[in-house]
């Protein structure tokens, strides 16, 4: 039985709406920030191959998390992602949606993208093939076990 398999299962659920629109009032940047120290966590720990900074060289991403009302604006740039901390009315290269249920499911292994985006869980807008592309590096990635175990583990 592997670690994630133990995990219990993420319900589908969906925020309050007050959530929503409280995050909308608030900068973005945070969210951004937040995900692009992982991110660059995750290539540090080779987590994420290297190749994925050559595929998101220069381009712009946008993560929003519909039920959330949170966006992350983020870019890649010298071999690592960076927030974008204005928005722009530049359009991202691509943008990913979904509500944070999905993006859980996702981590957790719980289902797989192309499940997700077959379901219309998570959609994908703007480059496609840039979108695609991430979308299966995500499905490639196989968190090591020793990492989930320690940033899943509880004090008792």
């Amino acid at each position: 039985m592997s670690l994630l398999s133990s995990l219990p299962g993420i319900p589908e659920f969906h925020l309050p709406g007050i959530v929503r629109q409280v995050s909308r009032r608030l900068p973005q940047w945070p969210h951004a920030l937040s995900l692009c120290l992982a991110l660059n966590g995750a290539v540090r720990l080779r987590i994420l191959p290297e190749d994925t900074l050559l595929l998101c060289a220069d381009r712009t991403f946008r993560v929003l998390v519909e039920d959330g009302g949170a966006e992350a604006l983020f870019t890649c740039r010298d071999g690592h992602f960076q927030p974008i901390w204005r928005k722009t009315d530049a359009p991202p290269d691509v943008t990913f949606r979904g509500e944070l249920h999905a993006y859980l499911r996702l981590l957790t292994r719980q289902d797989d993208p192309d499940t997700l985006f077959f379901k219309r869980q998570l959609s994908i807008e703007g480059d496609t093939e840039l979108g695609l592309s991430i979308k299966n590096l995500l499905d490639a990635i196989d968190w090591p076990p020793s990492f989930l175990g320690r940033l899943l583990r509880t004090e008792d």
